[in-house]
């Protein structure tokens, strides 16, 4: 039954799919998580570090480690909101943004593969039955008798 249920799937897939570009990640010396959060930044304007936790789905502990990695590594630099003095904005160094480009290589790559592999329709009902999940969860539909 294991193997079955929807959610043992999503688990075991989300795993390999980590896995898989952690072991991308460090060849450049970095992680999925630093990845992530690298496409997650502005490349042009920056972005505010209070919106990147759920922009990425991170809780703030996890954030605060990968973002003091990430500018121990000189991929960011933190600078003073300009309309929000209590605000901090994350942007990239020439370094972060080299970086960023290699990990936007490494998705784009696996969604080619993934599309070559399956085709557009069958990528389109996946998300399709993703959008779906995530709605009933998001309504709390699941536990409703």
């Amino acid at each position: 039954m294991q193997k079955k249920t929807i959610d043992h799937v999503l688990r075991s897939t989300w795993q390999s799919v980590s896995k898989m570009y952690n072991e991308e990640a460090a060849k450049y010396n970095s992680s999925m998580a630093v990845g992530f959060a690298l496409l997650s930044i502005d490349p042009k304007k920056g972005t505010p570090s209070t919106s990147l936790g759920p922009k990425m789905g991170m809780e703030a502990t996890s954030l605060s480690r990968t973002l003091k990695s990430m500018e121990e590594k000189k991929l960011i630099i933190r600078k003073p909101h300009p309309n929000d003095g209590r605000s901090v904005l994350i942007h990239l160094t020439d370094m972060g943004k080299t970086q960023r480009a290699l990990s936007k290589i490494a998705v784009i790559k696996f969604n080619e593969k993934i599309i070559g592999e399956i085709g557009k329709e069958s990528l389109n009902n996946f998300h399709f039955v993703i959008e779906k999940i995530n709605e009933l969860i998001g309504n709390k539909n699941i536990f409703k008798f």
